[in-house]
């Protein structure tokens, strides 16, 4: 076979090494334009004290005086948050200011912090399908400055059911969706459009250990930027709702699952299988000091019906640390209790 390279053939080779470094050339472009973004975000670390494990995920600054948007999911569980600035190198205590657990927003502050760089936003109403874009986080939560993909937004206004290692579900609408790859520890972190502007917050990706969904592609997903702040202006306001909750949260002592009748772990009244089932209570806690133990079936709060888990959660949000509760609730044996509780200061849903 002859392999001789004919005038042609040259030609055509030197337009495929041209396109092929255009492309090489184009995404340098745009990773440099998106690294224009690293100052503006922050490393967030968290220790989950309760479960004596640790997390990591990423934080864009809105204020220099430090006030800082990131995933709700990024700092639920948290006994501990501080955040690395990317801007100045230092590292500060974070204090959660408010969090909304069904759109996935939280904002913090940032102790003493001043004269921080802030992220570069811009609007994502006008996001099509088809534009490049980057990922902008701390991929692995190894920290340092982050990692740059770039890819394309593969959809518009997407609905996904998002699930922690911890198994809490999330349903999360209106979504970016991207092929820039997603990696555990982006979450919080910047969808960056062509310019270098923040359009969107990270959120979930398939391939991610910490907060994922399940379907076969490998697309990641991010909430609109307009969306974010939209919440963010509400948690500023003090604006509590349904969904969001203002300052510290209140802490009841208790690890519940959904309970199923007529099996382990409860052996009571197997007429209904309503409620949320303790399956721990932290020594000390406002649920201890109750009598509180494994195995009871927590049926309502303040004569509201707890009819699963997650409704507990929901309930237990509408109060901060230092209410009164009446929590009633069903013990092993079938024995019905009620008791008035005063709620702890705990970590964010």
């Amino acid at each position: 076979m002859n392999f001789a390279m004919t005038p042609r053939r040259i030609a055509l080779a030197l337009v495929v090494l041209a396109a092929a470094a255009g492309i090489a050339v184009a995404t340098h472009s745009h990773n440099a334009r998106a690294a224009a973004v690293d100052p503006g975000l922050v490393d967030i670390n968290t220790t989950l004290g309760y479960e004596d494990v640790t997390a990591a995920g990423t934080g864009i600054v809105l204020t220099s005086s430090g006030e800082v948007l990131t995933n709700n999911h990024v700092i639920r569980g948290a006994t501990k948050i501080t955040a690395t600035d990317l801007g100045n190198g230092r590292t500060y205590t974070a204090k959660v200011i408010g969090y909304d657990v069904s759109h996935d927003v939280a904002v913090l502050q940032l102790s003493g912090a001043s004269g921080l760089q802030t992220a570069t936003v811009s609007t994502s109403s006008g996001i099509k399908v088809g534009d490049t874009v980057s990922a902008v986080g701390n991929a692995g939560g190894t920290g340092g400055m982050p990692t740059t993909t770039t890819g394309r937004v593969t959809g518009i206004g997407h609905t996904i059911t998002a699930r922690d290692d911890e198994g809490n579900a999330e349903q999360l609408t209106g979504l970016i969706e991207t092929d820039a790859e997603l990696q555990p520890g982006d979450s919080g972190g910047a969808l960056v459009d062509s310019s270098g502007r923040v359009i969107g917050m990270l959120t979930a990706a398939s391939s991610s250990f910490h907060f994922s969904y399940q379907p076969v592609a490998t697309d990641g997903y991010a909430i609109p930027i307009d969306n974010a702040l939209s919440l963010v202006k509400q948690i500023e306001a003090k604006q509590a709702s349904a969904t969001i909750h203002i300052g510290a949260t209140g802490f009841l002592g208790v690890t519940i699952q959904q309970r199923v009748a007529y099996g382990y772990p409860y052996f009571g009244d197997t007429s209904t299988s309503d409620g949320a089932l303790v399956t721990s209570v932290l020594t000390g806690s406002p649920a201890a000091r109750a009598g509180l133990g494994y195995g009871d079936l927590i049926t309502a709060i303040n004569g509201k019906t707890v009819s699963s888990p997650t409704t507990l959660s929901k309930l237990l949000l509408a109060h901060s640390p230092g209410n009164t509760i009446t929590l009633a609730w069903v013990d092993q044996a079938g024995q019905s209790h009620r008791a008035s509780v005063r709620l702890a200061t705990g970590p964010p849903q």
